[in-house]
């Protein structure tokens, strides 16, 4: 199958996911300057706990065609967890969406709930035996089927770009910013 023609119709799968508002392929300018972005993004403060790790772009970047893409509301996230909180290499929370999920953590001693974040409270070293590592905000990869079962694509991730990379997207999309409007980034290699 023919490059453009498997792009064409990874675009169509896209677009027709709930929730998508836009697409754009990277061309290799863009693909600089969002990996530099993303370098400089890196180990910056996110969400107030911790330094980032977007592994997630590390791996959308590892791919031979790169598409970003809008979404809005009505967008329904990739199954989780899409923010994992690593420390001393273990797991010590993660984000939750399923409602009764959530509803157990609650109950949890062990568990402390703010919003859709679980922190386990066992595992987050205690401040006299915290060496001063920070918290690091990991930003998986994610599978995104939609476009895994397109022919001719393998090896297809999804992940959320940083504030800086989100915004020159939409500045080279000719989007200005708007509340709830959020955008994504999809890698493929050809088969």
């Amino acid at each position: 199958m023919e490059c453009k023609t498997v792009i064409q119709d990874v675009i169509c799968r896209i677009k027709a996911m709930e929730g998508v508002e836009d697409t754009y392929v990277l061309s290799e300018e863009d693909k600089e300057k969002i990996y530099e972005l993303e370098k400089k993004a890196e180990g910056a403060v996110l969400m107030g706990l911790g330094v980032g790790d977007n592994r997630g772009i590390k791996e959308v970047f590892k791919r031979q065609v790169i598409i970003a893409f809008t979404t809005n509301m009505n967008y329904v996230w990739p199954e989780g967890p899409n923010v994992v909180l690593m420390q001393y290499g273990e797991k010590v929370g993660e984000d939750v969406y399923d409602p009764e999920k959530l509803e157990e953590c609650k109950k949890c001693d062990d568990m402390l709930v703010m919003g859709n974040l679980v922190i386990y409270k066992s595992s987050v070293p205690k401040p006299k035996d915290a060496k001063k590592e920070p918290m690091t905000v990991v930003l998986p990869p994610q599978k995104c089927q939609d476009v895994e079962c397109v022919r001719g694509v393998v090896n297809a991730v999804l992940a959320s770009p940083s504030t800086p990379s989100d915004e020159y997207i939409r500045s080279v999309m000719g989007l200005k910013p708007a509340a709830g409007l959020g955008t994504f980034i999809i890698g493929f290699d050809l088969c």
